[in-house]
């Protein structure tokens, strides 16, 4: 059977999910989005190895020069997006968000990633970077639906998505190899229209 052609929904002329940046942060937020760039290199290594008690075992960033440069590849690739929430008032990198594994067509579906860095957590910055990624996800990006796959006892990881307003859709056991074992993970999902009708409630 032949598989019918993914037609993509950015605007003409943009070929990659990296082309496009981020809306400015709207007012009062204290983080910003913008796309992962080859200058954040140092950056970012240094901050990754500070938040081993936060990461582990959840998840395991690049730590090494050849690592941060293939998740740099990665992120100019058609179905990759890889952005980074920064501080407004300093510019430090605060949080990493993942859009991965972008399938055009009759899905528009995507996977969604993140950690926050060690400096800057439990002040709520997480939780401002992430709406504004899903504003991003769901509309320069023209995604339909997005789900975050979530180990069970990552409770600060969960609590984020269920505030976003992602709801759970089931649990898949020994789903993703992470840290050299293959680790149970719930499925947590929400699409553009679920957003719309949050967003338009919180404005009301």
């Amino acid at each position: 059977m032949k598989r019918p052609a993914l037609r993509r929904r950015l605007p003409e002329g943009v070929l990659r999910p990296s082309d496009l940046q981020p809306a400015e942060a709207p007012p009062n937020m204290r983080v910003g989005l913008r796309v992962l760039a080859r200058e954040d290199r140092q950056e970012f290594l240094a901050l990754a190895r500070k938040s081993h008690r936060l990461h582990r075992p959840w998840t395991y960033p690049p730590e090494r020069t050849d690592q941060f440069d293939e998740l740099y590849r990665r992120s100019r690739r058609e179905d990759f997006l890889c952005l980074v929430s920064c501080r407004l008032d300093t510019g430090a990198i605060a949080g990493v968000f993942t859009i991965s594994q972008i399938v055009r067509g009759a899905f528009q579906s995507a996977y969604l990633g993140y950690y926050a860095h060690e400096a800057h957590s439990g002040q709520g910055l997480m939780r401002e970077a992430i709406e504004q990624v899903l504003d991003h996800a769901f509309g320069a990006l023209g995604l339909h639906r997005i789900e975050a796959n979530i180990q069970p006892g990552n409770a600060p990881s969960i609590a984020l998505a269920r505030g976003a307003g992602f709801r759970l859709e089931g649990f898949s056991p020994r789903y993703l190899l992470i840290g050299g074992q293959w680790r149970d993970h719930e499925r947590y999902a929400i699409t553009a229209d679920e957003w719309a009708a949050m967003r338009a409630s919180e404005a009301a």
